[in-house]
């Protein structure tokens, strides 16, 4: 079981994976929103991000989902399990 402490990007690769893309795609949108204008390619390669962004915080939250299920079935004593 998780130490309470431990963030999920220390004990799972994948949501650590996941978490610097949605990072990385944080700044860049930062970056494209403090220009005054965008170009055209500027404005697919946001739109872009923003598609691809929640598609990574959607998959961070299944694993966030995942690892609380764990949990708390390893958590919930089983009938006939001598403790």
């Amino acid at each position: 079981m998780q130490h309470p402490t431990e963030s999920l990007s220390e004990v799972d690769a994948e949501y650590q994976r996941l978490h610097v893309a949605h990072q990385d795609h944080e700044h860049r949108l930062e970056a494209l929103a403090g220009k005054s204008s965008l170009s055209q390619d500027e404005e697919i390669e946001e739109k872009r991000l923003k598609k691809e962004k929640l598609a990574l915080k959607d998959r961070m939250e299944a694993i966030v989902r995942s690892h609380r299920a764990a949990d708390s079935r390893a958590a919930v004593p089983r009938e006939g399990v001598a403790h």
